[in-house]
């Protein structure tokens, strides 16, 4: 689902507009002052600055990546979806170790693009239908300002691949980028 057409931007109320264009420029990357900005807004501003600060392999930013982990699965498992979609969202919950392998690796670009996916699944298992339409951006917000945010992130994230640059492993603003959404999940 393609939630970056600039119908998408106008769906972000106004207060938040600016923090959340400066988190994705057109054609640059973001900066680190934008991502923690948009932490702020999304409600987990202290516990990103915190784990953004640790080293990558810190017991506590494992520990804090094993929690994300295990509620991301918890939502997947705990979300009540038709039958027919059952096996969509057992394809999800597969999807998870391989995710996670990523991050370990800092392979970030690649994690991205994979948590794009998953936000887009998790979308599907939460909101049906609605999560493909042109205005999803705009329902979410209308549920929770925070919620939308997150959706509208979510929509974003292929914008970070368009450059087409492969070395980007360790990279500190895709880290921090990809950490934003670690984040509003653990505490959803």
């Amino acid at each position: 689902m393609d939630r970056s057409s600039s119908a998408a931007n106008t769906a972000v109320p106004s207060e938040y507009r600016k923090i959340a264009e400066r988190l994705f420029p057109r054609g640059q990357k973001p900066d680190l002052k934008a991502a923690s900005e948009f932490a702020k807004a999304l409600g987990v501003g202290g516990e990103y600055q915190r784990l953004f600060a640790l080293d990558k392999n810190s017991e506590e930013l494992l520990t804090f990546l094993e929690h994300f982990q295990n509620n991301l699965d918890l939502l997947i498992q705990k979300t009540w979806v038709e039958k027919s979609d059952e096996e969509r969202k057992a394809k999800l919950q597969d999807e998870i170790p391989e995710f996670m392998t990523m991050i370990e690796q800092e392979n970030f670009q690649t994690a991205i693009d994979e948590f794009s996916v998953i936000i887009d699944e998790l979308a599907y298992l939460f909101f049906g239908i609605q999560s493909v339409k042109e205005d999803f951006t705009e329902y979410t917000f209308r549920i929770d300002a925070q919620m939308g945010l997150f959706w509208w992130y979510g929509g974003k994230l292929a914008l970070l691949n368009e450059s087409g640059e492969k070395n980007t492993r360790g990279d500190k603003v895709l880290w921090a980028v990809l950490l934003l959404g670690l984040c509003y999940l653990t505490n959803f």
